[in-house]
C-alpha cells in the first residue's frame, strides 16, 4: 500500500522531495522481505491527536497494517513481513519466530485483499488534494548551529489557479535512494494482516531461528538473525532552548546506527518551513528512509548525514515561530541472507533457492520546543516512563497549522 499524501499545498513540498520508485530485481524464487523500526514520539501522545497524521502518512492511525514500519503511528517496535514465493504465489505460510519476539510461536503470512479498482473522476492535480486557487510560499534552511548562514533560506513560491500549478523561485530538488520498498499484490504474503496484527511489546527481540513453511515454500528456508539485524534502541532525545532563541538537540549514541538525519517542517506565519541537519542544501526528505550501507557511507562523505559519533545538533534562532514539527532518524544496519551462499569463486553457478534482507531503523519525532526532559522511551516492559504527558491540544493546534489548506 502506498502512502496517502497530506492534503493541501504542503503536500507539493513533501512530494517534491519523494524518491522516484523502481521496481526491486528477483533472482531466487522465493524471497523475504523483513522491516524493523523502533520509534519513539518524544514530549507528545502517542495516538490520540497524531493519529490523524499518522493515517495521512500512512501509518493507520494506531492500527496496525502492513507496511507498518514506513510511518509509524506511535512509539514502540513495528515489524513488517513480506513473503513472494513464485513456486506457489499467494498461498499462505507461517514464519517460526523466537519467543523473544513476543508474538507467540509463528506469525500466519496471508495474502492482502485485492485492491478495487476506483474510476478516475479527480481533475488535474486534485489527487494530492491540492485547492483549486492558492498561493504558498516555502523556505528552506540546513546545518547544524546557532546562526543560520549566508545564502539561507532558498526560497519558491507555489501558486494554483483553477488546479493549475505554477513554481518559481528555487526550489530544493532533494536527494533520493532507488526506492527498494515493495508494492505487494495478492501473490505476496504479509504480516500484520488482517487476521494477525498484534503489536511487539517493547522488549521484543528477533534474534534466534527462523523458520517459514507452507504449501510450495522450500524446506530449507531456515535462517538466523542476530545483534545486527535485531530491533535498534529508541532514541532518547533531550532539548534545549526555543525556536525563537535556537534549539540545542541531543540524544545518546544510538547502539548499531551508522549514521543519523534530522528534518523539521512547520509555520512562520503563512509560510511553511523546512531544515534539515544536512551541511549541503540539497538533502530533502527523499533522505529519511531505509538505506544500502554503501549509500550511507557515501551521504556520511558528502556530508548529508550525520557520522555515528555525532550527539548533538542545533537548529538556527529565528527559522521557526509558529509551529514546527522534527523528524529524526538512526539508521541501523542491513543483513542479507541467500541459501545456498553465494560460492567463493565468482566462475561457480549460483542459483539460490531463497533470500532474506532485513533493514532496520530506529526514529523519533517531537514538537520543536516542547520541553523533551520528561519524554523517555518505554521501559522493558512496555510501561511509558513519561513522568508527564503534554496536554493533547498542543499537538491538535500544531497538526492543525501544518496541514490546513491555504
Amino acid at each position: 500500500m502506498k502512502p496517502r499524501p497530506p492534503t493541501g499545498l504542503l503536500a507539493i513540498a513533501l512530494l517534491l522531495a519523494l524518491p522516484a520508485s523502481s521496481a526491486p530485481s528477483s533472482t531466487p524464487p522465493t524471497r523475504v522481505w523483513i522491516d524493523v523500526a523502533t520509534h519513539h514520539m518524544a514530549g507528545m501522545p502517542d495516538m490520540g491527536a497524531l493519529g490523524g497524521l499518522a493515517k495521512m502518512m500512512g501509518g493507520g492511525g494506531g492500527q496496525l497494517q502492513w507496511p507498518d514500519t514506513r510511518h509509524p503511528a506511535g512509539s514502540g517496535r513495528f515489524l513488517d513481513v513480506a513473503l513472494h514465493n513464485r513456486l506457489n504465489p499467494g498461498a499462505p505460510a507461517e514464519q517460526q519466530v523466537p519467543a523473544g519476539l513476543g508474538l507467540g510461536s509463528a506469525l500466519p503470512l496471508l495474502p492482502p485483499p485485492a485492491k478495487p479498482q476506483a474510476p478516475h473522476e479527480r481533475g488535474p492535480g486534485q489527487d494530492i488534494g491540492m485547492p483549486r486557487d492558492g498561493e504558498m510560499r516555502m523556505l528552506f534552511y540546513w546545518g547544524c548551529g546557532s546562526e543560520v548562514r549566508p545564502g539561507q533560506p532558498r526560497e519558491f513560491v507555489v501558486r494554483v489557479k483553477d488546479g493549475k500549478v505554477d513554481v518559481s523561485g528555487d526550489p530544493q530538488q532533494g536527494r533520493y535512494a532507488p526506492d527498494r520498498d515493495i508494492d505487494p499484490d495478492p501473490s505476496y504474503v504479509l504480516w500484520p494482516n488482517r487476521q494477525a496484527r498484534k503489536r511487539a511489546p517493547a522488549n521484543a527481540s528477533l534474534a534466534g531461528t527462523h523458520r517459514i513453511t507452507g504449501a510450495g515454500v522450500p524446506g530449507s528456508l531456515q535462517f538466523e538473525l542476530g545483534r545486527s539485524a535485531d530491533f535498534m534502541p529508541a532514541i532518547a532525545l533531550s532539548s534545549s532552548g526555543s525556536p525563537a532563541t535556537g534549539l540545542d538537540l541531543r540524544w545518546q549514541p544510538v547502539d548499531n546506527a551508522r549514521a543519523y538525519f534530522l528534518h523539521a517542517v512547520g509555520n512562520r506565519g503563512r509560510d511553511v518551513v523546512m531544515w534539515s541537519s544536512a551541511e549541503v542544501p540539497d538533502a530533502g526528505q527523499g533522505v529519511m528512509q531505509y538505506l544500502t550501507g554503501a549509500t550511507i557511507d557515501r551521504w556520511i562523505g558528502e556530508k548529508v548525514l550525520l557520522p555515528p559519533a555525532t550527539t548533538a545538533c542545533a537548529i538556527p534562532k529565528g527559522i521557526f515561530q509558529d509551529a514546527g514539527m522534527l523528524s529524526m532518524m538512526a539508521y541501523g544496519p542491513e543483513t542479507n541472507i541467500a541459501y545456498p551462499p553465494r560460492p567463493a569463486d565468482p566462475k561457480q553457478p549460483w542459483n539460490p533457492e531463497w533470500n532474506v534482507r532485513v533493514r532496520s531503523k530506529s526514529t523519533t519525532s517531537a514538537i520543536l520546543g516542547m520541553d523533551l526532559s520528561g519524554a523517555m522511551p518505554q521501559d522493558d516492559d512496555g510501561r511509558r516512563t513519561d513522568r508527564e504527558q503534554p496536554e493533547e491540544g498542543a499537538a491538535k493546534k500544531l497538526l492543525k497549522g501544518l496541514l490546513r489548506n491555504r
